[in-house]
């Protein structure tokens, strides 16, 4: 989430503007946006259409870490 963090700081949005656009507690949005769950669909569309309109749901949401393979 780190493309989130970098736009949320750059547009001068908190963590209680992710919490009000999706209708979570503060804690639940901390956790979206720290990577400890994941946004649903829904709420990833409309944190992009409200919030960051300009800016495609594949970079904003996008994750560096990447899960381990199995082998």
């Amino acid at each position: 989430m780190d493309n989130l963090k970098a736009e949320m700081q750059r547009n001068g949005l908190t963590v209680r503007d992710i919490m009000t656009t999706i209708g979570c507690s503060e804690k639940t949005a901390r956790n979206k946006i720290n990577g400890e769950t994941d946004f649903t669909y829904p709420e990833a569309e409309k944190v992009r259409n409200n919030l960051f309109p300009g800016l495609r749901m594949e970079y904003l949401f996008h994750s560096s870490t990447h899960p381990e393979k199995s082998a």
